[in-house]
């Protein structure tokens, strides 16, 4: 075997490994789906069910909360029994909870509903980007992981345009339950993924990890210094909880894990995204446009995502987060100001939605897949899984505080005074990303977790 891939071409381990990583990077499909989905069924489910916007805020949020659960198991889950496993098992609660959803009898089955399938978003959203970063060559590293966010966005897109067609007929349940045959496919799919490399050096499987990285690597010499790196860096017997207690250094990594999910969450993504069906309708528009106009932010969020997997790796992380944050203080601020002056005319209209746009390509260019692509790269790797584990517990926990707040904050604040928070904070993440981002363009996972672990302040440890 080992003769077979050395012998492959350099074009041929490259589009191999582009495959791998693809691949795994569908996991994100499944958390694309479920937004889209329930964006566009609410408004029958909240007519059908005859509930408020606070149970309609519980039935949006419940997968967040699911979601949370499942990525701290997923921590767990795939330091035990590995990457690969993982996905899989996410694959199949996704098309178990897709299902029960569109056989819901009741608000209350619904929420249960959703809760299992955020048990499989919150795994996938652990393992995939851990394991992407895993098994991708350095230096299409982070393209490779911002295909996670990629395919979280066509996985919204591809919903909004199902939800368009049912909601000619109002059909919610198909809504929510045609998602379970992608789950499926999925679930196949992951069965012909190799193992990361770095979980089998873990567990001591060294000749299974060298076979991995020939098909991934190609060139021997690159295959025996990443095994070297990689046996260097397990040399230390902390892990985990363990390293997290006693090395203050690794607790800086999860501290900035934390930080970057949080940011990500309070940019106001997730208003967009989960509720705008419910903003056109504030414009005055009707269902069908609602629907129209959410499946072009889709696509919009679609084709910017793909800017930033193109471009991350060659001019850097954080040039893009520099544009990406000031997009989206520029076009949630003009929002507001345009629903707070009125919009009776067809120009206020089109530069609403124009401003609308504008903050979603700001997001879908940087703090979407950046989020993900920072938090995975600066965890060491004796402690990668409980970092990533903390950092994806914390996503899901803000993006279920946004869900259930913000119908409240609508009714309470006001649309325009609820769009200009969320300007305010993403004008103050600029500040963030100056003061703690470090540039990971082009660096090996091993030199970060190097400098690191000698104390280097976190915006250096990637210089």
């Amino acid at each position: 075997m080992n003769a077979t891939v050395a012998q492959a071409s350099p074009r041929q381990v490259h589009w191999y490994a582009a495959f791998v990583t693809t691949l795994a990077a569908v996991g994100g499909l499944m958390f694309g789906l479920d937004v889209g989905v329930i964006a566009g069924a609410e408004q029958f489910i909240q007519h059908e069910f005859g509930i408020t916007d606070g149970v309609l805020e519980h039935i949006v949020s419940s997968m967040m909360w699911g979601a949370a659960v499942g990525a701290a198991l997923a921590a767990w889950f795939a330091g035990r029994f590995g990457r690969k496993r993982s996905l899989a098992f996410s694959a199949a609660l996704f098309v178990v909870g897709a299902l029960l959803s569109a056989a819901a009898w009741s608000p209350a089955s619904l929420i249960i509903a959703r809760f299992v399938l955020g048990l499989a978003v919150g795994i996938a959203a652990f393992t995939a980007p851990v394991y992407i970063a895993e098994v991708a060559p350095r230096q299409t590293r982070g393209a490779m992981i911002s295909t996670y966010q990629l395919m979280i966005t066509i996985g919204i897109f591809v919903a909004f345009l199902s939800d368009t067609g049912f909601s000619y007929i109002q059909g919610w349940r198909w809504m929510l339950g045609i998602i379970a045959v992608p789950g499926a496919l999925f679930m196949v799919g992951v069965l012909v993924l190799p193992e990361s490399p770095r979980w089998l050096m873990l567990k001591h499987r060294t000749a299974d990890a060298s076979l991995v990285l020939h098909k991934l690597r190609g060139d021997p010499d690159l295959v025996r210094d990443e095994l070297a790196e990689i046996d260097q860096q397990m040399a230390s017997p902390q892990q985990g909880w363990h390293l997290f207690l006693h090395n203050r250094h690794f607790r800086r990594a999860v501290g900035f894990g934390i930080a970057m999910q949080i940011v990500q969450q309070l940019t106001g993504i997730n208003v967009v995204m989960y509720y705008a069906p419910r903003i056109f309708a504030g414009m005055g528009y009707d269902t069908t446009l609602q629907m129209t106009f959410t499946a072009v932010v889709g696509l919009i969020n679609v084709l910017a995502t793909l800017i930033a997997v193109v471009w991350v790796d060659r001019i850097g992380r954080k040039p893009i987060l520099y544009g990406g944050f000031t997009a989206m203080a520029v076009g949630l601020a003009v929002f507001g100001w345009l629903m707070y002056a009125g919009m009776t005319g067809t120009t206020e209209h089109v530069v609403a939605i124009a401003m609308l746009l504008l903050f979603v390509v700001g997001f879908a260019c940087s703090a979407g897949p950046l989020a993900w692509t920072l938090c995975s790269e600066v965890q060491p790797l004796k402690g990668r899984d409980f970092g990533m584990g903390v950092s994806t517990v914390t996503n899901w926990v803000f993006t279920g505080i946004v869900g259930a707040s913000f119908l409240t904050l609508l009714n309470t604040l006001g649309s325009a005074h609820t769009f200009w928070l969320y300007a305010a904070l993403n004008a103050l993440f600029l500040l963030f990303t100056f003061a703690l981002v470090p540039e990971t363009k082009g660096v090996m996972l091993e030199h970060i977790e190097r400098k690191l672990m000698r104390g280097v302040r976190l915006r250096d440890i990637g210089v």
